[in-house]
């Protein structure tokens, strides 16, 4: 009906709707056809560069020219393919500057108040630390995967979103991620801030979080306090929004307006004074959007945000991305920007860029850490390898040294039975030689076989024990006597 209609002028609000060319909203916009176009937006880059090129092509399709050709000129990116950067943002502010008219606040409205923001640094507590560290665990794992495979599948995107999100969601509270439990600093730290504020100096404050569930423990406070305050989420249909605008406008008992992002656009809400976001969104032109409802024309007081962060989680990496991403904005539109905006290294090496709206900047694993470990493997091998050859090599030590002894042992034996056989002829001798009748005495020893007639020394026999003794160092020395042959003969 549009298009048969053929108007001479189309106005977009809110033009980075089409920011992003696939969708269905960008592709119907774009066949409209007329002689004269205006797009309106405060967020012509929310992410990437290529947002600019998509709402430019409803102005002019040729001014930026065909969108590969845009993409491969100003993105950097590392051996991987992966995006690091843009380039030769100046190049894109001279094609703009005949068809774009930048106005920032600081220049329009001279009359808004002044804004001070500050971050607010809680620590983390160690039943939310728990939490966070065991989702973090998978995202780590499942962006190592992508940074080998370069692909997640269905399952893996989601599991990756939901540990995400519980990494966010534990850095608020834990009553977040299990309704049974109530930890995180936040919630005190706020009551405080709030008594000061609200109740000792009478102002009016505004409260953001992305979680329901943040504004029922804030509920509580409120309630426990006796402030007075509107609560706005998805829930509340768009015909009653109106009314919690003009309550927490008029009403001098209410002095809080608290709400989800739901509220984030569409709101007039300068009779506040203090913007408190409880969470750190993803995109900065959503913090923008919530400080803007306060920070606006008619506003007349100065605008405090007061943005709390958990430390050492994802939301102070968070901050780091918003940085990067507030640089890319203004290099690419601001006369001033810098011609290069980089993802930091350090940024980079602990986060991978999201994949579409799934994840932005996370934790990859680090090639020179893997290299180390690799390394430390195969020393430890080469280490164990070589206390196996020492073992080894001492136990053929200790064998040879058990068989040195054994062969000692078993000369030692023959010695002493050789020995003690000399000294028996020897008494014998002795005893003869004291004899007055030697042979007639030596003839009572000597016996003779009857079948065989042969002589034999009749000898007494001593204890048995000694005989048993006299027996085995016999068998001993026969043994010897026979390897003695045997290695003759070899």
């Amino acid at each position: 009906m549009i298009r048969e209609w053929s108007p001479d002028l189309i106005i977009l609000d809110e033009a980075q709707r089409i920011k992003n060319w696939k969708t269905r909203t960008a592709q119907y916009v774009k066949q409209l056809e007329s002689t004269f176009a205006i797009v309106l937006t405060g967020t012509p880059i929310e992410n990437r560069i290529e947002e600019l090129h998509s709402i430019m092509e409803f102005i002019d399709r040729q001014k930026l020219g065909p969108l590969y050709r845009f993409v491969h000129t100003h993105r950097i990116v590392d051996e991987g393919g992966k995006v690091i950067g843009y380039q030769n943002l100046q190049s894109v502010r001279d094609s703009l500057k005949d068809v774009m008219i930048r106005r920032k606040k600081d220049e329009v409205l001279k009359q808004l108040p002044e804004r001070i923001d500050k971050n607010f640094f809680v620590p983390m507590t160690k039943e939310q630390r728990v939490i966070h560290d065991e989702n973090y665990d998978i995202v780590v794992r499942l962006v190592a995967k992508w940074r080998r495979y370069k692909f997640l599948c269905e399952a893996d995107q989601r599991r990756l979103q939901i540990a995400l999100n519980y990494m966010r969601m534990a850095a608020d509270n834990t009553y977040l991620v299990d309704k049974k439990t109530i930890h995180g600093p936040k919630i005190e730290e706020l009551e405080v801030i709030l008594k000061e504020i609200v109740i000792e100096a009478g102002e009016k404050a505004v409260i953001f979080s992305q979680w329901l569930r943040m504004t029922e423990l804030i509920e509580r406070i409120l309630a426990r306090n006796g402030i007075g305050y509107v609560h706005l989420n998805g829930s509340v249909p768009s015909k009653q929004r109106k009314g919690l605008m003009s309550k927490f406008r008029e009403d001098p008992a209410c002095k809080v307006f608290l709400s989800t992002d739901a509220g984030g656009v569409g709101l007039n809400l300068q009779s506040g004074s203090v913007v408190i976001n409880m969470d750190i969104p993803w995109n900065p032109a959503v913090l923008e959007q919530r400080v803007g409802r306060v920070h606006r024309l008619g506003q007349h007081k100065t605008v405090r945000v007061i943005n709390f962060v958990t430390e050492t989680s994802i939301e102070e990496r968070i901050l780091d991305l918003l940085k990067f991403k507030r640089s890319l904005f203004a290099g690419a539109l601001d006369s001033d920007g810098e011609n290069t905006v980089m993802v930091g290294e350090s940024q980079f090496k602990r986060f991978m860029h999201s994949v579409d709206t799934i994840t932005e900047n996370l934790e990859k694993a680090n090639p020179e850490i893997e290299r180390q470990q690799q390394i430390e493997t195969e020393l430890d091998k080469k280490a164990a390898d070589m206390r196996e050859t020492t073992v080894q090599a001492e136990e053929r030590k200790d064998r040879a040294i058990a068989s040195d002894v054994g062969e000692r042992g078993k000369l030692d034996s023959l010695s002493n039975l050789l020995t003690s056989g000399a000294q028996f002829l020897m008494n014998i001798g002795k005893i003869l030689s004291q004899t007055e009748q030697p042979l007639e005495h030596l003839n009572t020893m000597l016996g003779k076989d009857e079948k065989t007639g042969r002589s034999y020394l009749k000898i007494p026999l001593p204890e048995m024990e000694v005989v048993k003794n006299i027996v085995s160092s016999l068998g001993e020395l026969m043994s010897n006597t026979i390897q003695i042959e045997n290695k003759e003969q070899k």
